[in-house]
């Protein structure tokens, strides 16, 4: 998908879901899935996902809150640019700003997982006048030690090029080999179909520069910065995934209104694996963030 064309084309897909493409103020154009009625909630993926990824909490919150889905540079029908810098969550994040201007949106609680969590803390910091909440699922404040970053830059750099050479079905086989998502055993065979056939929906060069552009080790890290976050922000992770519960609990430290949600039985996806308690809590935390006058506090 090229950049250029209309700043928002609409089109229903079926009478609870609208599905656009936006353009950004470049001309970039972003996939995003509209839904439900009440304050606005962004729903932002992980890599190699989509807005595919929360069609089922997209359902469950219909009725309270109106959730824009959005694909990320790179990923799902969103564009994809052949610049790696574009697809950086720095740039992203103005992106999401020109998205919320185009609809007329004025305040977000914002729902990340994983790389979709590191953008939207990176929202939060260029744009806290957009955020009224954010929700953080399996997220990192990106990695602070130089050699481990520069570890990180050199192994996405070769799984993007892998992935190039390869093609999509190839990564996505191993991929989903990571001892991260050893939990997916747990899921049934309609949902880890679902989940593959979503993930293999993405395009090469899409999921390559979205490595070298917004990979965890080419993104500066922004521990130093949490403290700037005055937000309330609500963090969940899986109490089997240990890392990010350990990340978790740093960042729960660094941010005045935030605190930590531990799910048991749940990995890294936490929303896919224990997917019942995900949607209470995230109900909860929506619940208590909505004022008497039924708007964002």
């Amino acid at each position: 998908m090229e950049p250029g064309g209309d700043r928002a084309v609409t089109r229903p897909v079926t009478s609870s879901t609208e599905h656009a493409e936006i353009a950004a103020a470049d001309g970039l154009r972003f996939h995003v899935a509209r839904a439900g009625t009440g304050p606005v909630v962004v729903l932002l993926h992980g890599f190699t996902g989509s807005t595919e990824t929360w069609a089922s909490l997209q359902a469950a919150l219909a009725t309270r809150f109106t959730t824009l889905a959005v694909d990320i540079t790179g990923h799902g029908r969103s564009g994809v640019p052949r610049d790696p810098t574009r697809y950086s969550l720095t740039r992203f994040a103005d992106d999401l700003r020109d998205i919320l201007d185009s609809l007329s949106i004025p305040r977000v609680v914002v729902l990340g997982y994983s790389m979709g969590g590191r953008a939207a803390l990176r929202f939060a910091l260029q744009h806290p006048d957009r955020v009224a909440g954010l929700i953080l699922e399996s997220t990192s404040p990106g990695i602070a030690d130089p050699a481990e970053r520069a570890e990180r830059v050199a192994s996405d750099l070769a799984l993007a090029a892998e992935i190039e050479k390869k093609g999509i079905a190839a990564f996505i086989d191993r991929w989903e080999q990571l001892p991260l998502w050893a939990n997916h055993k747990t899921l049934s065979d309609e949902s880890r179909l679902r989940l593959r056939t979503q993930r293999l929906a993405n395009q090469p060069l899409g999921l390559a520069n979205s490595l070298r552009g917004a990979g965890a080790g080419a993104e500066p890290p922004v521990t130093d910065r949490l403290p700037a976050i005055r937000t309330p922000v609500r963090i969940v992770v899986g109490a089997l995934d240990a890392k990010y519960v350990a990340l978790g609990r740093v960042m729960e430290a660094s941010m005045a209104e935030a605190s930590l949600s531990v799910v048991a039985g749940a990995g890294h996806m936490v929303h896919a694996e224990q997917p019942d308690e995900f949607r209470e809590l995230i109900r909860t935390t929506l619940d208590g963030l909505v004022s008497e006058h039924g708007e964002w506090r």
